[in-house]
C-alpha cells in the first residue's frame, strides 16, 4: 500500500455515473445525499457473541441507512463494512478464563474465529446487509490489515505527529508479569463516573485516564495490588489539534443531522487541564497553593469540587506531585491528552520498529479505528479491484464515510480518530476540516445513547447481563424486532427496552411492547397488501387494472417520500416510522371506502378498478420505504408483484406500479397462497 496522502489516482465520479432521484421530483427543500457513502458499524471484541445492545443500539441502525442509500443513491455506490474486533487484552483475559475452566479449547485465533462465526451468523439472522463482515486477525483481511497499520503510522510519524513517551504500566511482582489493560481492575478516576469497572487506562464506560489516576488498582490474577513501572510507547498527538477540534465542533452545531450528545461529548475534551480537588481539602490547599504551576480558579458551587485549571498537561502534572505529597484528595478532569498507539501485548498487530522502539505491537483502540478501511480494501480485493482502492472510498471528496456508534465510544471515535485522520495531512502550515483530495475525508457520527435494558444498564461485563440477540429471535421475528429497535428514538435519549417475554413481572394481559411497530408491519400494512392481491387475483385474473393514481394519492405520496427522505438524512428513524404508521394507515382508510366489508364486489365499478389501482400505488411506496426498515416482508412483496431490483430505486420512487411491468396488460401477479403472509408474527406468539 502507498502512503495515505498519495491518492492522485482516485477516480472521480462523473454526473451521468451517478445515482439520484427522478428529475421529474422537485429539489426544493430536498436533502442533499453524497454520490458514494462508506458505513461502519463499531466492531465488536472477539470473546463474545452479540447481545441485544448490539444489535438493538447499534446494527439495526447502521443497517437500515445502508439499505436506504442504496436504494437511494445506487447500491454500487455503498459499501457497508465492519467486523471482529480480534485483538486485545479483553479477548486475552477472556480466552484465558475460558480455557483454565475447561469452557473453550484451542488458541486465541481459534477462540476468535469461534466467536466471529457466531457474530456473523446472528447479523445474518438479523438481515444486517454487510457487503463484508471480516476480522483484523485472521483471513484475507489479516494481512492487509497490517499493512495498513505500518502504513498509517508511518505517515504519522514522517508528519511529526508521534511521540515517543515513556508511561506507566502494572507489573504484579507475584507472578512477576506486566499486566495487560484488563488485568487490572479499580475505580475510575474521572468525576461523576457510574462506571461498576475500570481497568488500567479506560473505565466499561469508555473513559481514558493515565494507569497511575486508577483509584484502588487490584490484580486480577492474584489480588494484590500491582506496581507502576515506566514503559516507553508511542502516542499520537492530540493538544495540537485543539484549535481545528473546537472548529469542527463549532462547525457541527450547524448540521440538522448531528446529534447533541456529540457535540457536548467532544466539548468536555476540550477543557483546559484541571483538577478537582474534594470542598473539605480547601485548608490543605491553601497550604500548598504557592507551589503549584501558574493556574486559574474556576468558578464553583456550593458544595461541589475546587477547580483548578492549568495551561499545559506538564503544569498539571506538576501540581498532581504537589498535591499527592500533600495528601490532598483530587482528581484529573476531561482534557486532551496524547493517545496512545502501541503496547506491549502479544496478541496484537506488531508495530514498525521506528525510533529504537522494538517488539511493540499496536494497542487495539487506534488499530480498530483505522480497521475499517482494511475491511474496505479486503472486499474490493475480492471483487478484483486494485490495491490501494479502498482510496476510492476514504480519501474522495465525492464519497462520505459514516459511523453508527454507540456514546460510550465517541471519545475514541472523535477526539481521537480525529486526530489521527488530521495527522495524515502533510500540511506544513496547519490542517484543513475540508481535506483535500486524496486524504482522509472526515466522517459523519452517528452516536446514539444507551439501550437500557428495561430501565438499567446491561453488559456483559457487568452485574446485569444482557439478552443474547439470538435469544430475541426466539420471541419475535426479524423484521418485528427491527421495527422497534429503530422506532426507539435512541438518538434522542436512552431507552429502555422491555421485552415481555423477558419480564418476569409482566401481567398476562398487557401488550408486549416491543410489538408496537410489529403490529403495524403483521397487522395494518399485511392486511392491506393481502386486500390488494386477493382483490386481483379473484376478480381480475391477477392484472392490475389499467390506469394511473388519482392526483390526490400522487400528492399524499409525495408528501410521504419527502418527508421520510428528510427523516432519513437526520437518521431519525423513529419518525420514518411515525411516517409509514400514519401512511399504512391511509392504505387501509382508502380501501375500507373503495371495498366496503360486507358488500359485494363489481369488478367492472370505474371506482374499485381506480381504488385499487391507487392502493396498489401507495402499497408501492409504503413497500419501498419500509425496505430499509423491514427487508424480509418487502422483499417477499416484490418477489410476488414479479418485478426487478430496480423497484427499489429511488430514480423510479414515484413511478407507478405498471411502469415496471414488462407488458403491464397481461403481468400476472403471483397468486398470494392462502394462510401466507408477508409480514408474519413470530409462532410463540400465537401460544
Amino acid at each position: 500500500m502507498s502512503s495515505v496522502p498519495s491518492a492522485s489516482s482516485v477516480p472521480s465520479v462523473s454526473n451521468s455515473e451517478a445515482r439520484g432521484v427522478a428529475k421529474k421530483m422537485p429539489s426544493q427543500d430536498r436533502p442533499v445525499f453524497p454520490k458514494r457513502a462508506v458505513i461502519t458499524g463499531g466492531m465488536p471484541y472477539g470473546n463474545k457473541d452479540l447481545h441485544f445492545g448490539h444489535i438493538g443500539g447499534l446494527y439495526v441502525q447502521a443497517d437500515c441507512f445502508a439499505r436506504f442509500l442504496r436504494d437511494r443513491i445506487g447500491k454500487e455506490n455503498v459499501l457497508f463494512v465492519t467486523g471482529t474486533d480480534c485483538y486485545g487484552s479483553p479477548i486475552v483475559e477472556s480466552h484465558r478464563q475460558q480455557t483454565e475452566s475447561g469452557a473453550f479449547t484451542g488458541s486465541l485465533e481459534d477462540f476468535v474465529r469461534f466467536n466471529h462465526d457466531r457474530q456473523k451468523d446472528v447479523l445474518d439472522a438479523y438481515g444486517i446487509s454487510l457487503d463484508i463482515f471480516s476480522a483484523s486477525g485472521f483471513g484475507p483481511s489479516r494481512d492487509l490489515h497490517r499493512e495498513m497499520c505500518g502504513t498509517l503510522f508511518s505517515t504519522l510519524h514522517a508528519h511529526g505527529h508521534l511521540r515517543k513517551m515513556s508511561s506507566s504500566q502494572f507489573y504484579d511482582p507475584k507472578v512477576g508479569a506486566l499486566l495487560n489493560g484488563r488485568q487490572v481492575v479499580g475505580r475510575c478516576p474521572i468525576p461523576g463516573c457510574a462506571s461498576e469497572k475500570a481497568y488500567a487506562d479506560e473505565c466499561a464506560l469508555g473513559h481514558p485516564y493515565e494507569p497511575k489516576e486508577l483509584i484502588e488498582p487490584r490484580s486480577t490474577l492474584t489480588g494484590e495490588t500491582p506496581e507502576l513501572r515506566a514503559i516507553e510507547n508511542w502516542y499520537a498527538q492530540t493538544v495540537p489539534f485543539r484549535g481545528a477540534i473546537a472548529n469542527y465542533v463549532d462547525d457541527l452545531t450547524t448540521k440538522a443531522w448531528c446529534r447533541p450528545q456529540v457535540v457536548t461529548g467532544i466539548r468536555e475534551f476540550l477543557e483546559p487541564p484541571a483538577v478537582a480537588v474534594k470542598a473539605d481539602n480547601e485548608e490543605l490547599l491553601a497550604g500548598v497553593l504557592a507551589e503549584l504551576p501558574v493556574h486559574e480558579r474556576m468558578p464553583q458551587a456550593k458544595n461541589q469540587p475546587i477547580k483548578l485549571a492549568f495551561a499545559t498537561l506538564d503544569d498539571r502534572e506538576a501540581a498532581v506531585a504537589v498535591l499527592g505529597r500533600a495528601g490532598i484528595r483530587f482528581r484529573a478532569t476531561k482534557t486532551l491528552v496524547p493517545f496512545r498507539l502501541t503496547g506491549n501485548v502479544d496478541w496484537g498487530v506488531p508495530a514498525p520498529a521506528l525510533g529504537g522502539l522494538e517488539g511493540a505491537t499496536f494497542w487495539v483502540w487506534p488499530e480498530s479505528l483505522w480497521a475499517p478501511l482494511s475491511f474496505t480494501e479486503t472486499v474490493l480485493r475480492a471483487r478484483g479491484r486494485p490495491e490501494g482502492e479502498w482510496k476510492h472510498w476514504w480519501c474522495s471528496k465525492d464519497c462520505q464515510p459514516f459511523q453508527f456508534i454507540g456514546e460510550d465510544n465517541l471519545y475514541f471515535y472523535s477526539l481521537a480518530e480525529l486526530s489521527l485522520w488530521l495527522g495524515t495531512q502533510d500540511a506544513a502550515n496547519g490542517v484543513s476540516l475540508t481535506p483535500p483530495e486524496g486524504t482522509l475525508q472526515l466522517p459523519q457520527l452517528v452516536v446514539n445513547n444507551h439501550i437500557l435494558f428495561f430501565a438499567k444498564k446491561a453488559s456483559s461485563s457487568g452485574d446485569i447481563k444482557p439478552p443474547m440477540a439470538r435469544e430475541l429471535l426466539d420471541h419475535y421475528t426479524p423484521d418485528q424486532i427491527r421495527a422497534h429497535f429503530l422506532a426507539l428514538g435512541l438518538g434522542q435519549k436512552s431507552v429502555g427496552f422491555k421485552p415481555k417475554p423477558f419480564n418476569p413481572e409482566a401481567n398476562e394481559k398487557e401488550a408486549d411492547p416491543v410489538l408496537k411497530e410489529g403490529n403495524l408491519l403483521s397487522n395494518a400494512f399485511n392486511k392491506a397488501v393481502r386486500s390488494c392481491f386477493h382483490t386481483t387475483s379473484r376478480y381480475f385474473d391477477g392484472v392490475i387494472p389499467a390506469g394511473e393514481p388519482s392526483e390526490a394519492v400522487r400528492a399524499e405520496a409525495q408528501k410521504a417520500i419527502f418527508d421520510y427522505e428528510r427523516s432519513m438524512h437526520r437518521h431519525a428513524f423513529q419518525e420514518c416510522l411515525t411516517i409509514l404508521d400514519t401512511y399504512v394507515r391511509s392504505i387501509n382508510k382508502l380501501w375500507s371506502v373503495v371495498a366496503k366489508p360486507g358488500a359485494p364486489i363489481d369488478a367492472q365499478d370505474p371506482a374499485l378498478r381506480q381504488g385499487l389501482v391507487d392502493a396498489f400505488h401507495m402499497v408501492r411506496v409504503a413497500t419501498v420505504l419500509l425496505h430499509p426498515i423491514a427487508p424480509f416482508g418487502t422483499e417477499m412483496i416484490r418477489e410476488y408483484l414479479g418485478v426487478g431490483e430496480d423497484f427499489w430505486s429511488w430514480d423510479h420512487i414515484l413511478d407507478p406500479l405498471a411502469s415496471f411491468f414488462p407488458d403491464p396488460t397481461n403481468h400476472v401477479l403471483r397468486e398470494l397462497e392462502a394462510r401466507v403472509d408477508f409480514f408474519p408474527k413470530h409462532p410463540s406468539q400465537f401460544v
